[in-house]
Order: structure tokens, then C-alpha cells, then sequence
């Protein structure tokens, strides 16, 4: 008889954010969402830039799965898109409407590392994009503030394909605090802790307020052992 083992699975991928209430740091990003939740999610196209490990890839899922199963869940980097996966897309999510996911209606597509995006990819985008998503679908870009800046510099139609978007731009500063608060009790949880709070916020520090950065290093033991350097 065998013994079935625990597949190892990293802090960051074990506590990525499954509510609302479990993302820190980014007040004003779900601001803006809970505004947008009065008249619907789905149906929108959505921008998030940041700095790496800040939440960008959380907050595209928490949208997702506010409205859509998780079969209707595409994740793609978006440098594999191609011209002719989008034009198929683009007569799919109209002709099937409504019809996927059991309880949530919606369809949600997100493309990580949106930079990538090749320029046909773009105007092809901007022709799907141009009366709006249907009611039943969303897409959701993630680029990190570099990309951002990269995809707006190196693409002509860069601007038109944002005003599209709803574009959220995540919180780069006064991070160290929330991000060593929710390391620390992450820490105290899985019993790898030995520092106090303030060694956290060096973490924080020293990682550039990345959180899945800081959270590698507690996975590694760094915060059972001696003060982090600032």
C-alpha cells in the first residue's frame, strides 16, 4: 500500500489572495473595482500594470473568478497570441454568448506580460474591441510598469487600445508595512518565524516591496535566523 504525498507548492502560490479581503496594499485599485462592480465586471477589458510581485496577477484572478467558473478561466502570456487564435476569438465569444460556465455566464481571458503583444495582435484588438466586449466576456492584460512603458514606446496604437481598457495602475508605494504585516502572519501560520515585525518591513525593503519575493525568503527560512540586513 502507498502513501500518497503532499505535492510541495510555494507560500506564494499557497496564500495567492482568494478574496477581496486577502489582498493588501492595492486600497485604491479595489476601490475603482468596487465601483465598477455597480454596473458589472464582465463585459469590460482590463488593464493592470505594477511592479513585480505587487498583485497584478491576484487581482486578474479574483476578477475572473467573480464571473466566471473556473473552465471558463483562459490564462495566456501574451506574446502567444496569435493573429489567427483572435479572429477565431473574435466570432466565438459572439456567436456562443452566454453558454459557458454552469453558474457564472462569463468568459474571462487573462494575457500576462501584455508588452508582448505583437502589433498585429494589437489591431486585431483594437477591430474587436472597437463597439465594446460582449456582455458575457472579459479581458485582462497584466504588464509590469517597465512593459508599460516598453508596449506604450514601441507601439503606434498603444493609446487607442488603452482608452479601451479600464486601466489600473497598482500601488508602488507604502507597501513595506501591509506586505510585512501579511508576511509576518503568514510566517506565525506555517511556523516560520523567528523575527519581529520590523525585520519584516527590511524584508519588504530589501525585496523592493515584491511580495512573492519576501515570502521565497520566509519559504527559505531567512526570518527563523538573524535579523535581515537593510
Amino acid at each position: 500500500m502507498t502513501t500518497a504525498t503532499k505535492t510541495p507548492i510555494s507560500l506564494y502560490e499557497q496564500y495567492r489572495p482568494s478574496t477581496w479581503a486577502q489582498l493588501v496594499g492595492q486600497d485604491k485599485a479595489i476601490a475603482k473595482i468596487n465601483a465598477l462592480r455597480l454596473r458589472g465586471l464582465a463585459g469590460r477589458c482590463y488593464w493592470i500594470s505594477g511592479l513585480s510581485g505587487t498583485g497584478k496577477t491576484s487581482i486578474a484572478y479574483l476578477i475572473a473568478r467573480e464571473i466566471a467558473d473556473p473552465l471558463s478561466i483562459t490564462e495566456m502570456a501574451a506574446d502567444e497570441l496569435t493573429g489567427e487564435y483572435l479572429i477565431n476569438l473574435k466570432s466565438t465569444i459572439r456567436l456562443y454568448g452566454g453558454l459557458w460556465g454552469s453558474g457564472k455566464s462569463a468568459k474571462a481571458y487573462i494575457w500576462n506580460e501584455a508588452h508582448g503583444l505583437s502589433k498585429r495582435c494589437v489591431r486585431l484588438l483594437l477591430d474587436m474591441t472597437e463597439h465594446g466586449l460582449p456582455a458575457h466576456v472579459a479581458i485582462i492584460f497584466t504588464t509590469t510598469a517597465d512593459g508599460m512603458k516598453l508596449f506604450e514606446d514601441c507601439h503606434i496604437d498603444a493609446s487607442p487600445l488603452l482608452s479601451r481598457c479600464v486601466e489600473i495602475h497598482l500601488a508602488q508605494r507604502d507597501l513595506a508595512k501591509p506586505f510585512a504585516e501579511r508576511c509576518h502572519e503568514i510566517a506565525c501560520k506555517e511556523g516560520l518565524n523567528g523575527r519581529p515585525i520590523a525585520d519584516y518591513v527590511k524584508l519588504a525593503q530589501k525585496c523592493g516591496n515584491n511580495f512573492r519575493a519576501m515570502l521565497q525568503q520566509v519559504d527559505m527560512g531567512a526570518m527563523m535566523t538573524k535579523g535581515v540586513e537593510a
